[in-house]
């Protein structure tokens, strides 16, 4: 008899889960250094489908062997328990120091091991974020890779984006839904606020408020926390920082006389 056919009669799902998870393991202990080769050996979307795996890699290459907390919105294989996680799998083995925390609305308990801890919860769900974000401490990158739907996406990023740490990083994945008016998007007004990729265009101007010309002006916290902006295809970066940079010209958001 065939030993697939034996294998998939006589083993069951949890132990062809971990004969699957110790061949990862195995596999990616060399390729530790290389998003693209990770995300194939877990079969995550964010290379294949997507081409994220290159961008994450250019900013967060310089953390990886730091002890950081980080966190991703969605975890992936919708109602089964036992479905999804590629991506935490892919975080941790590159990430080898680090504990990666995530929450989706469906319970994904079986999906924990060592190193990886999920909280069963909305995204918009502000008290469980809250307890969330008590139980992970400072968290230093944020992957939102949750409902994709922009009031959702906008409104997650206004409240977890100041619990960010110091140096974070927020990243912002599947923003095609920016513009599908089913996801809360539009195609036709591309600077409407109420959409992802109209709402975070409208902070990029933030990062040059000493130079308005406006006496009196009060920069918002994103004027003073965010120092740099990034868009690449169905991706938005946003880096957390002290933008304090003076002006060479302005003085306090006037031409001087």
């Amino acid at each position: 008899m065939n030993l697939r056919v034996v294998a998939r009669r006589y083993i069951s799902r949890r132990s062809k889960t971990k004969i699957i998870r110790l061949i990862e393991k195995a596999e990616a202990y060399f390729y530790r250094n290389d998003l693209n080769k990770l995300a194939k050996i877990f079969k995550t979307d964010k290379y294949g489908i997507h081409y994220y795996t290159p961008h994450y890699q250019l900013h967060l290459n310089k953390f990886r062997n730091k002890k950081l907390n980080i966190l991703e919105i969605g975890v992936g294989g919708y109602e089964d328990p036992e479905a999804g996680g590629h991506s935490l799998r892919m975080w941790k083995a590159y990430f080898r120091k680090s504990m990666i925390y995530a929450i989706d609305i469906y319970d994904k308990y079986p999906l924990e091991e060592s190193g990886i801890k999920i909280f069963k919860g909305s995204q918009v769900d502000f008290e469980f974020m809250k307890r969330v974000c008590n139980e992970t401490g400072t968290i230093d990158i944020i992957v939102d890779d949750g409902s994709h739907i922009n009031s959702h996406v906008i409104k997650t990023f206004n409240f977890m984006f100041p619990r960010l740490n110091e140096k974070g990083i927020y990243f912002i994945e599947d923003v095609q839904t920016s513009y599908w008016p089913d996801k809360g998007g539009t195609s036709e007004n591309l600077n409407d606020k109420n959409s992802i990729v109209g709402y975070f265009k409208s902070l990029v101007d933030g990062l040059n408020y000493q130079e308005f010309d406006k006496p009196g002006y009060k920069p918002d916290y994103f004027d003073l926390n965010i120092t740099s902006i990034h868009f690449y295809h169905n991706l938005i970066v946003i880096n957390k920082g002290s933008n304090n940079e003076p002006s060479n010209f302005m003085i306090n958001n006037q031409k001087p006389k």
